[in-house]
């Protein structure tokens, strides 16, 4: 959701005096913390902090019931019991691990010798028995050259290259998990404003109400309160599914599609993380697992080159035979011994060393732009982060004051009889539309942040 989308009148709902004097809270301002950057390896999860718990929503007018949040487990799920839970049930792990398992496989077989051949050998049967020769014989192919070896290493390589694309998509869970655990905290937040507002939009209504009875105020008023509060109910209901719709994007990446609703303990407001780019994109071209499997990629392609040098290397196919002849009359035995060896004068794999040549020089470019798309990509993620700080930043250090300072001013003079209701309900619009907007700024910090962290690996769930 953008923030220019919110429409200044859903969030707006009038407030009177006795209803809401007693609910005022203060802005809560929390400084930005400082982040730091953590490497793949260790996966660590980001601390959460305590559990938001929602206000009670208090009961609106007999044709307007209020909107009350979806049923969850009051359960209280830290941001590290979900990365536990996504490490051990994303499929896209398991499959990552299966691919490991395979290239290790691979190297194994790889650098296996040839096994040796045995079989029956018959000669002039038919003779009568007058020349028949029974024997057997064992066949043995001799790889030289060192080309078991060279397989194994180019295996090596590519089981290395398994592991690091499994580190990679850990972090992508990791990222996952950790972006959509921020967007429902944001939500939970959004559905506790929600309820405010209808709170107050009632308590409004109610207050016009007895001020028109009393003849104080005009129809109009009651009318606007009344158009308020079904702004307010709207809003509770967007909020609401907002919620449902993130919870249900957390429980997918986690890997438990009927992972029940459950309150998560953590404010979004705390820790916030700080950034340099400079700092972010060296980490990138330093410690990013996609990094680290071009270069198993390069090694790979390295050790190719040399397997293809040696392929022209004759074999030696040894194969031994024992006869028994059968004249009808004694039994003689005797053997023979043939030794085949290839002559590379035509195919000396020259195709294939320049093949392999090749895919060294385009593993070598393939880190080349690996490098640049990072920074490509790191652009605009920082640009939403840098945005989203300077925006949380000023929100919670003049905007949320100002504009709660100002509500209460006008309030205040609204109750003396000093202003009318259409200044009130100005002033609430634009203290609703303020906390809002900094939900969403909240949010798309949190959001952005954890794709810097994460190396701006995501989609866990996407196929590749």
């Amino acid at each position: 959701m953008r923030i220019c989308s919110l429409p200044l009148f859903i969030a707006a709902a009038a407030l009177s005096a006795c209803s809401v004097a007693a609910q005022d809270r203060p802005v809560r301002l929390a400084p930005p913390a400082g982040g730091t950057l953590r490497p793949v390896s260790n996966l660590q999860p980001v601390e959460p902090s305590r559990p938001v718990q929602p206000p009670a929503i208090s009961a609106g007018p007999e044709t307007l019931p209020a909107v009350r949040p979806e049923p969850v487990v009051d359960s209280s799920l830290t941001l590290a019991d979900l990365e536990s839970m996504a490490l051990s049930s994303n499929p896209s792990i398991a499959r990552a691990a299966a691919l490991v398992q395979a290239a290790r496989g691979n190297w194994v077989q790889v650098g296996l010798r040839p096994n040796p051949t045995v079989g029956y050998e018959g000669q002039q049967l038919g003779s009568g028995g007058r020349a028949e020769q029974h024997g057997i014989f064992a066949e043995q192919e001799i790889v030289r050259g060192g080309k078991l070896g060279l397989n194994r290493q180019v295996a090596a390589q590519e089981w290395a290259r398994a592991e690091r694309d499994m580190a990679t998509q850990q972090q992508r869970v990791v990222t996952d998990v950790r972006v959509a655990f921020f967007s429902v905290l944001v939500a939970q937040e959004q559905q506790q404003v929600s309820a405010e507002l209808v709170r107050i939009a009632t308590g409004s209504l109610n207050a016009a109400k007895a001020l028109f009875e009393a003849k104080e105020v005009g129809e109009a008023d009651v009318l606007q309160a009344e158009i308020e509060i079904e702004n307010a109910h709207i809003f509770a209901t967007n909020a609401r599914n907002r919620h449902l719709a993130a919870w249900q994007n957390l429980s997918a990446v986690v890997g438990q599609p009927k992972l029940p609703v459950q309150r998560l303990a953590g404010d979004p407001a705390e820790a916030l993380p700080q950034f340099r780019f400079g700092d972010v994109l060296q980490r990138l071209l330093t410690s990013s697992p996609e990094i680290a499997s071009s270069i198993a990629n390069v090694e790979r392609a390295r050790w190719a080159v040399q397997r293809a040098q040696v392929e022209a290397v004759p074999n030696v196919t040894l194969t031994g035979t024992v006869n028994v002849i059968d004249n009808g009359i004694d039994g003689r035995t005797d053997g023979n011994l043939v030794i085949g060896v290839p002559l590379p004068l035509w195919n000396k794999n020259q195709g294939r060393i320049i093949q392999a040549q090749g895919e060294v020089t385009a593993a070598e470019r393939a880190v080349d732009q690996l490098e640049l798309d990072l920074q490509n990509r790191l652009a605009p993620v920082f640009e939403r982060y840098a945005n989203a700080s300077n925006q949380v930043a000023r929100y919670q250090r003049v905007i949320l004051p100002a504009a709660q300072r100002s509500f209460t001013l006008v309030r205040q003079s609204y109750e003396a009889g000093e202003q009318g209701y259409t200044s009130l309900l100005t002033a609430q619009r634009t203290y609703s539309q303020t906390r809002l907007s900094y939900l969403e700024s909240l949010r798309e910090l949190r959001v952005s942040g954890a794709q810097l962290e994460g190396y701006l690996l995501d989609n866990s769930l996407q196929s590749r």
